[in-house]
């Protein structure tokens, strides 16, 4: 995969929220502790982009556990916000869809570490969009470094 940005830096809009969280429920359907998208800067269906955000937070359940006193961020719930960006980004640009899950993960790579007080951006970019199945290329980074990347598919559940 790519190591460059899938969507130009330009298009981050990092300073705006163009969805928040009130808005990010209305499509997505996790929760609590499973809310792992903050925000939405940029959404694109023209050329299937979408970034968006995850504040890490130190009060965050995994905090405790996941390498006490030195808590990373762990891949799964790395994986879980990309896959948050793109399934927002299908209930967004297809109505009436339902529910999108896992479908699988491909090409993985986690480059650094990611700890609370970091912001990860998270970037997608469609690869094939369907009425039942998206495939995305995703990344996310922290301080204009990669931290992960992978290919995710949706399936409509």
């Amino acid at each position: 995969m790519a190591s460059e940005p899938l969507v130009p830096l330009d298009r981050w809009n990092l300073g705006r929220v163009l969805f928040g969280p009130e808005e990010l429920r209305k499509t997505n359907q996790q929760r609590f502790e499973m809310e792992q998208l903050d925000a939405v800067s940029h959404l694109d269906p023209e050329r299937l982009e979408i970034v968006g955000w995850k504040d890490v937070r130190d009060d965050e359940f995994w905090v405790r556990g996941h390498v006490p006193g030195r808590p990373i961020l762990p891949g799964v719930l790395q994986l879980e916000s990309l896959a948050q960006l793109t399934s927002f980004y299908i209930g967004r640009t297809i109505p009436d869809i339902g529910f999108i899950g896992f479908g699988g993960v491909d090409e993985v790579r986690f480059r650094r570490t990611v700890v609370p007080g970091e912001r990860l951006v998270l970037v997608g970019k469609g690869v094939e969009i369907r009425s039942r199945r998206a495939i995305f290329d995703t990344q996310g980074w922290v301080d204009g470094k990669l931290a992960v990347e992978a290919r995710i598919t949706g399936m409509r559940v």
